[in-house]
């Protein structure tokens, strides 16, 4: 039977929190993650804050089958993320011999300079993550993944990843435009979440040229159980006069 596996993200950043830098990871991970039948089910956005990163970062990989960090991977003294995983698995934090080669190569060794170098530091025995877009690497410590935090590079890391990580289910999903409030179906709604095991109901409520609606999204690993809870759906609306179109 195949089991689900979860994941975790942990967002790391000064410049998310301020609002300076919009994140466009966590959207793309999550999509990536669910075709590839991984569920991510928690998000964290931490400071560059040592004890911070490194607390979080323990809770999180004891408790998912998988983390993945963004950011915190650069040149520049913000940058300890990987200072901080190396604390979090009580590893000293080395010069990774092929990462520093793979640096050397591609900037020379004249522009080679000290704070490029330190895109070459990992914990010691950590195995390194491919960058085909600028070449600096990022890192795996047992279930914890290390990326940048450029969208363009985190999404060709991971790719990389792809042979690395066990699959579970995929969670499938499918969608009813209702125009009625969704106070006006809340009752309902709990009852069918209730007597439909192994799905789960999302309530958004739109309001779009002066109507008031709402949209109710069922997932599940399995699509005869979203038909099935569909048509529970469909039948609540039809005996309440609610008009109603599938997405």
């Amino acid at each position: 039977m195949t089991q689900d596996i979860n994941a975790a993200l942990l967002i790391i950043g000064d410049e998310i929190l301020s609002g300076r830098t919009h994140d466009k990871n966590l959207p793309y991970l999550a999509e990536w993650l669910n075709e590839a039948g991984i569920q991510l089910i928690e998000v964290r956005v931490v400071p560059d804050v040592h004890t911070v990163i490194v607390d979080a970062v323990n809770a999180l990989r004891i408790t998912h089958d998988y983390v993945f960090t963004t950011g915190g991977i650069g040149p520049t003294h913000d940058d300890i993320t990987a200072e901080c995983i190396a604390a979090a698995f009580g590893l000293p934090l080395t010069i990774h011999p092929e990462a520093f080669q793979r640096l050397e190569d591609h900037y020379g060794s004249a522009d080679f300079t000290d704070a490029r170098q330190r895109m070459a530091h990992t914990p010691k025995g950590a195995d390194l993550i491919d960058n085909p877009v600028s070449i600096a690497p990022g890192f795996q410590v047992e279930n914890v993944f290390v990326m940048a935090g450029v969208p363009k590079i985190m999404q060709a890391m991971l790719e990389t990843l792809r042979p690395r990580l066990r699959t579970g289910r995929t969670v499938l999903s499918r969608a009813l435009t209702i125009h009625a409030p969704e106070s006006k179906m809340a009752t309902a709604l709990g009852e069918i979440q209730n007597t439909h095991e192994g799905v789960s109901l999302g309530s958004y409520p739109f309001f779009r040229n002066g109507s008031v609606g709402t949209q109710i999204v069922v997932r599940s690993t399995e699509m005869q159980k979203i038909d099935v809870a569909l048509e529970s759906l469909r039948n609540f609306c039809t005996e309440a006069g609610y008009l109603f179109e599938d997405v």
